[in-house]
């Protein structure tokens, strides 16, 4: 079993493979791996529960981690309390720390 860390900075909305990511992940965390999405820069658009049609109610559903950059949260005047359940507020820091653990996979999009 692996770790996925998908690091996903694209806006969901401008960008429609945003979707890919979402299926990716939720095929590799049903195939046993664990799997973590962390959003930054534009992505965490996408984290607010006012976002409609964003895939991370689809990534939540398949208990997949979901981290959400802090710095980018406040940079687009996003609130931990206006994002959707299963999101946590997280740093860049935490992102080092997970991506250089042993048999992490990074995949960056």
């Amino acid at each position: 079993m692996a770790h996925y860390v998908f690091i996903e900075s694209r806006d969901p909305f401008e960008f429609r493979d945003a979707q890919f990511l979402a299926d990716t992940a939720t095929a590799l965390k049903k195939a046993g791996n664990n799997v973590t999405v962390f959003l930054v820069q534009n992505a965490v658009l996408g984290a607010r529960k006012a976002a409609r049609g964003s895939h991370i109610p689809q990534l939540a559903a398949a208990h997949i981690s979901l981290l959400a950059d802090s710095f980018s949260m406040r940079e687009r005047g996003i609130r931990s309390e206006e994002c959707s359940a299963g999101i946590q507020e997280s740093n860049i820091e935490n992102l080092v720390d997970l991506v250089v653990q042993e048999n992490v996979k990074a995949i960056w999009h």
